[in-house]
């Protein structure tokens, strides 16, 4: 007994909806496995410095349709910014857009003594204002142009220059 099938035309606009949509889901998934696109080349297309993220991410994952993301690190991971100390968790999430990270989770700011979750970074021209809720901070997006280090942050490069001769201003050469 054979069955017939009797099948409608396909709708143009269903047809390339769907061939779009395929499309974004394989080129996300061979950009994430073949390593095209690295999480901080992922930061710089949606106008974000790589120094929103430490060195040594391990991955992520992005729904592009939703921005809805993953950035995941080797391990947790602390430092000191301008005077704050910032922790990674091992994985951090949100919703990124153009210029906009919003709820985010697995970024924590120490602020005197309390820890707090920055939950929002946006970007206006050459600033970011990082977002706790309660209050906002911006910053010249310059400070962010090179990737923190685990443990030293920004000054991990930097020398420390000694000089040979100490002083002391309270002792008199004479």
């Amino acid at each position: 007994m054979a069955l017939l099938f009797r099948s409608k035309p396909i709708p143009l606009t269903t047809l390339l909806s769907s061939l779009t949509v395929i499309f974004l889901i394989t080129r996300s998934t061979a950009d994430t496995l073949d390593g095209e696109l690295s999480v901080y080349d992922v930061l710089q297309s949606y106008d974000f410095p790589v120094g929103l993220l430490p060195v040594g991410a391990t991955g992520y994952e992005l729904d592009i349709s939703s921005g809805k993301f993953a950035a995941y690190l080797n391990g947790s991971c602390s430092f000191n910014i301008s005077g704050y100390k910032l922790k990674y968790k091992s994985t951090i999430t949100g919703y990124i857009s153009k210029g906009k990270l919003e709820k985010l989770k697995g970024v924590t700011v120490k602020i005197l003594l309390i820890w707090v979750d920055i939950i929002e970074v946006s970007r206006s021209k050459d600033g970011l204002d990082f977002s706790v809720g309660i209050a906002s901070a911006d910053f010249p997006i310059d400070n962010f142009e090179e990737m923190p280090q685990c443990g030293c942050g920004f000054e991990c490069n930097k020398k420390h220059v000694r000089t040979s001769i100490r002083s002391n201003p309270f002792v008199s050469s004479s």
